[in-house]
């Protein structure tokens, strides 16, 4: 074995000698000029750019056979400015053919390329010749067809502009590794990039890259992945008259905020678009996209239907979607009335910055929906935003045991909100419908509440000392908390002066209620106030201003008895606790010992004038009360 071995490497010895002769004598023999001027054309041939070398020129043989270019500018045909510019280009070369004296290139390395894309606006770019000559190179049958099996990028730089927006954007640190296709039909890019200072990792390929170039239909796979958003596309694209793309899209993000403010795209509101994921299958013309089969999550909730997305100058977004269960909290939880801690009203600015930067027009259904405090039943919304201005929409929906319907529009005059809401609610729950929507904690029984209002200004405490409507509700077999005025009233009929004792305890049942309220630059005016219950009877007048939330009201109640006693009374004082007070007077004038000192006091107060003639009855009540005194 040993003498086999000896035999059969003095010929491999021998062979690796005339090899190595052989490249020693390339190396020496090799014309330089005409390799640098096969290597160009190569690269001509194949990208349709000319290059223009201003620096060194390094040729290798051994141990590594490459050509490099220093300070190289690659333009298209027809353009003064170069749309690559490279600090070294190098070109590795094949072995054997060097050996031959042809020079053939193995693959390509960038150095530090500055690359610069400029969109037209009829749709082209100044890389469009480029795009069109690889197309031409790479068919099958084309003359003198030549490729390369990889081009690396190290180091690079992407500048893009858009000449018809002038929008622009720059990508950097570039480290790309592209998978030329040589022999297959399909093509591969893989690597990084910083943009917008988040690092990149993206991948594209194409099954078949020449049908690509040429804008015919192929397979395209592309993934995106950073800090901020995950992005995957699969399916085929094709660009002949405008870009089509067809395939199923998966977009995963841990807070759609953060993505949208790295992408550059508007911020609606200050709250929620946290956790978002969708998948769909995408339909992509141009700079319109629909999007079918959406199965979509954010903030927790899950949604399907439809989706409509274009950008023809302004952004647009059309969307049908249906859920079983929606917790619609956190895009109004930053949203508050009143002050944190405090009865008075909030006193922030609103930010309307997110009425002015898309059109959009939703449908949504849900089969359940929270809102705050508030939990619904089945429900129908319609959000349309459009230059500036908000409409909300509620076709029905099952509430506080009930159906509210109604509709609440938003539109923007520079920091000033105009708001007009008009709602109604049919056979509600009246305790928690006017607890959580307008503060009022008294009331109970089942109605209807119908409530038409408009404000404007740039905060809460703004729009409500503009407020104008009205409002009105009817009740049945409810109460009103903080007194019982059946039993106030007939201690007080049989003795007036006892004192109303704890008056601010009990509740006052009732079998119909009716309140019918106008409003008027933030002050509601009572236009038809009255309570009629088994026993009782209430009527009110007085207004209620909203700014400061208090009220200043009169009414009278009255017994459903032979005698009709009745007593008037003042409400004064804030809405969640106000002063509810029988009227002194009254008492007094009640009193039979009492009311001949009370018109002796005024007789008193205006001079004496009018003072009551001996033997009168008020004198002889006056005598009658001084002896029982």
């Amino acid at each position: 074995m040993a003498q086999g071995m000896k035999r059969l490497g003095t010929p491999i010895a021998a062979l690796l000698g005339v090899v190595l002769i052989a490249l020693i004598a390339t190396s020496w023999l090799i014309n330089r000029d005409a390799l640098r001027k096969a290597v160009e054309a190569q690269i001509r041939d194949v990208t349709g750019l000319e290059l223009s070398v201003a620096g060194n020129i390094d040729i290798s043989v051994l141990p590594a056979s490459y050509i490099s270019f220093h300070d190289v500018g690659l333009k298209g045909g027809g353009t003064s400015d170069p749309a690559l510019h490279v600090d070294v280009l190098t070109a590795n070369l094949r072995l054997l053919p060097l050996l031959l004296q042809r020079f053939e290139i193995a693959d390509l390395t960038l150095l530090r390329p500055h690359i610069h894309v400029s969109l037209k606006p009829d749709g082209d770019s100044n890389w469009t010749p480029f795009i069109q000559t690889i197309a031409r190179t790479m068919k099958p049958g084309a003359d003198n067809q030549v490729s390369f099996s990889e081009i690396r990028v190290q180091d690079g730089v992407l500048d893009y502009e858009d000449v018809a927006t002038n929008a622009t954007e720059k990508l950097e640190d570039i480290d790309l590794s592209l998978a030329w296709p040589s022999i297959s039909r399909s093509f591969a890019a893989t690597g990084q990039f910083d943009w917008r200072g988040e690092r990149v990792d993206g991948s594209i390929s194409f099954a078949d890259f020449v049908a690509a170039l040429s804008g015919d239909r192929s397979g395209l796979k592309a993934r995106i992945a950073s800090a901020p958003l995950k992005l995957a596309f699969d399916g085929s694209v094709a660009n002949r008259t405008s870009p089509m793309m067809e395939g199923t899209l998966t977009i995963d993000s841990p807070s759609l905020r953060n993505a949208l403010r790295w992408t550059g795209q508007p911020q609606p509101g200050s709250g929620g678009l946290g956790r978002f994921a969708l998948k769909a299958r995408a339909n992509v013309v141009g700079a319109s996209i629909a999007l079918t089969n959406v199965n979509l999550e954010l903030d927790g909730n899950t949604a399907e239907g439809v989706i409509t997305y274009a950008n023809n100058g302004r952004q647009t977004l059309q969307a049908t979607l249906a859920a079983d269960a929606l917790d619609l909290t956190p895009y109004i939880s930053t949203f508050r009335l009143l002050a944190s801690g405090a009865r008075d009203w909030n006193r922030q600015l609103f930010d309307l910055n997110g009425l002015s930067s898309t059109d959009l027009d939703m449908r949504l259904s849900a089969a359940r929906l929270t809102v705050g405090p508030s939990k619904l039943g089945r429900t129908a919304i319609g959000a349309n935003l459009r230059n500036g201005t908000l409409a909300l929409s509620v076709g029905e929906a099952q509430v506080y045991g009930g159906i509210a319907k109604g509709s609440f529009g938003i539109s923007r005059a520079d920091t000033v909100a105009d708001i007009k809401a008009q709602l109604q609610f049919t056979d509600v729950d009246l305790q928690a419908c006017a607890s959580e929507l307008f503060g009022v904690n008294k009331l109970s029984g089942r109605g209807n509440i119908n409530v038409s209002l408009a404000a404007s200004g740039s905060s809460p405490f703004g729009m409500v000392q503009s407020l104008d409507g009205t409002a009105t509700v009817t009740g049945h077999d409810g109460a009103i908390a903080g007194f019982n005025a059946e039993q106030l009233l007939k201690r007080l009929e049989r003795r007036p002066l006892s004192g109303g004792g704890n008056f601010r305890n009990g509740s006052t049942p009732y079998d119909n209620l009716t309140i019918a309220v106008k409003f008027a630059d933030g002050i509601a005016t009572a236009e038809d106030i009255r309570v009629e219950g088994p026993a009782a009877k209430i009527t009110l007048t007085g207004t209620a201003s909203v700014p400061t939330r208090e009220y200043d009201m009169k009414g009278v109640a009255s017994l459903n008895t032979t005698s009709g006693f009745k007593l008037p009374f003042m409400v004064q004082g804030p809405w969640d606790d106000p002063l509810i007070f029988p009227d002194p007077e009254a008492l007094i004038r009640q009193s039979p010992a009492a009311s001949p000192f009370l018109d002796l006091l005024k007789q008193r107060i205006t001079g004496g004038k009018g003072q009551a003639p001996e033997g009168s009855p008020t004198a002889e009540n006056a005598k009658e009360g001084a002896k029982s005194n």
